[in-house]
């Protein structure tokens, strides 16, 4: 177990550092909507780190991965701890290195690559209850349907707040920089650990009640023209047994 609990610290440290360089690297280009890119480098840093951790520990590097997992009983309560802690130490170091080499000016721009919902000045961001809503919702729509591409980009997007970072999907990926940081990006944090647990508990309290066969199609079953040939029959024999 501890053995797959160091791939998963290992794991998200170098998660870390890869997709927020990559992020950062793709807000501070010269591009005409640089947020436009930060789906497409989510995507295929995560895709990587997936290929390549899943037979290893199972590929979470996330708390909300791990949790939801202990709640489908994919993982021992025992593991999902050690999961957990490995994932958080594993942020801390990733974003300890991120501080080291990343020049200040951009550790200051864009809070160490942080997760935060309020800014300053000309930047208000956004109110607690609309980003708790935001990590809800995108966090059961990457359970879901797994697109979390998709939810970083509606986030940072479709709000169009500037001070407001985005969905953090991942708790541990916000607390790395909130004590590295500190400052802002501790107003709030506790938004990034509840949204998205419970957001897996209702998640996990759907999943138990869907169907676990695919749905079986009878050739005519449900033919539009049938169901209304035998409505009208039926009609007709009520009217005739009333006479």
């Amino acid at each position: 177990m501890w053995k797959a609990a160091m791939t998963e610290l290992v794991a998200t440290a170098s998660l870390m550092f890869t997709l927020t360089t990559s992020i950062i690297a793709c807000l501070d280009s010269h591009e005409a909507n640089p947020k436009l890119l930060v789906p497409f480098a989510v995507f295929t840093v995560a895709f990587l780190f997936l290929m390549v951790t899943v037979p290893l520990s199972g590929g979470h590097m996330s708390p909300i991965f791990t949790f939801i997992a202990a709640l489908k009983g994919i993982v021992t309560l025992a593991r999902a701890l050690l999961y957990i802690i490995a994932q958080c130490i594993g942020s801390i170091l990733g974003f300890l290195i991120i501080k080291s080499v990343m020049e200040h000016k951009l550790i200051e721009i864009y809070s160490l690559g942080g997760c935060a919902i309020v800014g300053n000045g000309e930047n208000p961001g956004v109110k607690r209850q609309v980003a708790m809503l935001l990590e809800f919702s995108c966090t059961f729509v990457v359970l879901f349907v797994g697109a979390m591409a998709l939810a970083v980009f509606v986030s940072i997007t479709v709000t169009g707040k500037g001070g407001y970072a985005g969905v953090g999907l991942n708790p541990a990926r916000c607390l790395g920089p909130a004590l590295l940081q500190g400052g802002p990006l501790w107003d709030g944090h506790w938004v990034f650990w509840v949204g998205p647990f419970l957001a897996c508990v209702i998640y996990y309290c759907v999943s138990v009640n869907l169907p676990k066969e695919g749905l079986v199609w009878v050739d005519g079953e449900y033919d539009f023209s049938k169901l209304a040939w035998a409505c009208f029959n039926g009609r007709s024999n009520a009217i005739h047994l009333q006479v």
